[in-house]
């Protein structure tokens, strides 16, 4: 058993947090909302702490999963964050999605301070974080990795250090490009389809046994023809990852000409409402354009 500690209660991390507690260890939370710290203490067993600092007290390792840059930096820093509670050669893991300057910014902060710190961003969606069956791609020292691989594992399908820090942050950044050109794509296609009077159950039965096929196709085509977006991936995240891929991509000379051009069709999204509809609303975008 280890004494965990858990930052961020979303639709990931509330799940995620509740795997490790119930894996057998001895899991403190903290969230912004202090009563959904409670609510999770209470259904799961473990305990909840007002602050960062109070939740990482004498952790082996502290996992976070928040929002942005800024709010990963206020559950690290401080008199209250995490960095300051923490004991000695602890390890943090980050499993926000953020750029890569605010990870090359706390693993130094943390080295300072006698930690480690993992940049572990995922990939799976709240399905994922609930059945436990998340990708999770990490930069770090080895070391580090080493002794939080054991304890990532609990709510994961496959957990891969790629490389030194920054290096899990940067393969996250490959997932959201690949990401946005695929649903733009089966979107398109769907669009087809339906311009062309074909069924498009009918059309996604027959091209997903084929090179056609992706995870997007065959987890979110039924979404997307049925018109209801209220779940998955919000647009409004999305939006932030794309911009944290282009600003990188200015940074290291990456040309992502789709990617540019989805980012600008979420924001279309956004201006018709849907920044907390899923990310497959991208169709629906094309089906009102008429």
């Amino acid at each position: 058993m280890n004494k965990l500690a858990f930052l961020g209660l979303g639709v990931m991390g509330y799940p995620m947090a509740g795997h490790l507690q119930g894996a057998g260890h001895d899991v403190t939370v903290y969230n912004r909302t202090k009563t959904k710290a409670e609510a999770w203490a209470k259904q799961h067993g473990g305990n909840c702490a007002p602050t960062p600092r109070e939740a990482a007290q004498g952790c082996d390792l502290v996992m976070a999963c928040v929002g942005n840059d800024d709010d990963l930096r206020s559950v690290c820093l401080g008199p209250d964050g995490a960095f300051a509670g923490m004991k000695s050669g602890a390890v943090f893991v980050d499993h926000t999605t953020v750029s890569a300057a605010v990870t090359a910014e706390l693993y130094a902060a943390a080295r300072e301070a006698g930690l480690h710190f993992v940049d572990a961003p995922i990939s799976g969606g709240q399905a994922g974080a609930e059945n436990g069956q998340l990708s999770i791609m990490c930069g770090g020292d080895q070391e580090a990795y080493d002794t939080a691989e054991p304890i990532m594992e609990i709510y994961a399908k496959l957990c891969r250090r790629i490389g030194d820090s920054g290096a899990g942050q940067m393969t996250k950044m490959c997932n959201q490009i690949a990401i946005a050109g695929l649903v733009q794509g089966l979107s398109e296609a769907l669009h087809f389809a339906e311009k062309a009077g074909l069924d498009g159950r009918s059309v996604v039965e027959v091209i997903s046994q084929g090179a056609a096929g992706s995870w997007q196709m065959m987890n979110r085509y039924e979404n997307m023809l049925d018109d209801h977006f209220e779940h998955g991936f919000a647009v409004d995240w999305m939006r932030k990852d794309l911009g944290i891929c282009l600003s990188t991509a200015d940074q290291n000379g990456a040309s992502l000409p789709v990617t540019a051009l989805v980012d600008q069709f979420y924001k279309d999204v956004q201006k018709m409402g849907g920044g907390r509809w899923d990310t497959s609303s991208l169709f629906k975008r094309l089906r009102e354009s008429g």
